[in-house]
């Protein structure tokens, strides 16, 4: 049993990707199905389905590779842990990287990217950054 699933989740794209592979699987939850779903409306993954199969159900994300066969994803990490929230108002949230990164933002108005929030002028916890 992992303590953090989030960043189970983002380890286990980030050593998918570093070991080129195709698609991982990780087990499902409802928070990592809408961290997926953000992370396909961005371009960072292709897609993603929910597998049955078994005892417990799992995800398994679709990588992402440009013409080169070089990760989309360059970067990806967790800012929010268990042991310390970070939470962001609007004020406080800058773009990343020239805009180039995305962070990804639980609000009370669910699961999006810091654009998004600035947009709808809310603030929440940071999940993660990815670029």
């Amino acid at each position: 049993m992992h303590s953090d699933p989030i960043a189970d989740l983002l380890a286990r794209i980030k050593n998918g990707l570093n070991a080129s592979h195709m698609s991982v699987d990780a087990p499902m939850s409802k928070i990592k199905l809408e961290i997926l779903k953000v992370l396909q409306s961005e371009g960072f993954v292709s897609s993603y389905e929910v597998i049955t199969e078994g005892k417990f159900p799992s995800v398994r994300v679709h990588l992402k590779y440009d013409a080169r066969r070089k990760p989309v994803i360059n970067q990806m990490r967790r800012v929010s842990k268990p042991g310390l929230r970070i939470y962001k108002g609007t004020d406080e949230l800058r773009p990343l990287r020239s805009g180039l990164a995305t962070r990804i933002m639980t609000t009370s108005q669910g699961v999006m990217t810091d654009r998004e929030a600035r947009r709808r002028k809310i603030g929440g916890e940071v999940l993660a950054e990815v670029w």
